[in-house]
């Protein structure tokens, strides 16, 4: 069986991340996006020390499906190198990692909003 993971990745604002959340699950890409507002994040870009307001988004899918859930996030990115971490979803509940495996399985749906 396909194993779960989880795709980290930030979003300088609410509405590119609930936009773009939304668009990977209604591909098929995603089983669920969790969107944690109000991060505040501090590192080293081009030499200097930078600080931002940023939103975190979890993105629930399979193994078989992190790379394009990677080239979905950096196509419609506003960062030049957005942040993508892949995290393996080892152990959990065996029903709910089923669900993620088959709610993401590529086959995209077409919902209303």
């Amino acid at each position: 069986m396909d194993r779960p993971v989880l795709v980290y990745t930030t979003y300088p604002s609410l509405v590119e991340a609930s936009l773009a959340g939304r668009h990977l699950v209604e591909k098929g890409l995603a089983a669920c996006v969790n969107i944690l507002p109000g991060m505040r994040s501090i590192y080293r870009w081009q030499g200097k020390i930078e600080q931002a307001d940023e939103v975190v988004m979890i993105v629930k899918t399979r193994d078989a499906q992190k790379e394009a859930v990677a080239a979905e996030v950096k196509r419609g990115h506003a960062y030049d190198t957005p942040a993508i971490l892949f995290l393996s979803g080892d152990g959990g509940d065996a029903e709910y990692i089923n669900w993620i495996v088959s709610e993401s399985n590529g086959q995209g749906i077409s919902i209303g909003t």
